[in-house]
């Protein structure tokens, strides 16, 4: 748990950095697809969904 827990810092914190120069490079989409893996296999991933899930019912539910 300690190493998966590190790993997913560990890349969130490149995503960040390289959202911040302003170029995505494949590389980069690559490190942030792999974030996504990680944050999948954690105890984070029911809440995103929850969050995600509540996000898109107010969405779809706003009358142009």
């Amino acid at each position: 748990m300690a190493i998966s827990i590190s790993v997913v810092v560990l890349l969130l914190i490149l995503a960040v950095v390289f959202l911040r120069n302003g170029a995505l490079k494949p590389s980069h989409a690559v490190v942030c697809v792999l974030l996504g893996f990680y944050l999948a296999s954690t105890s984070v991933a029911p809440t995103i969904h929850s969050g995600l899930t509540a996000t898109a019912d107010i969405v779809s539910s706003l009358k142009p």
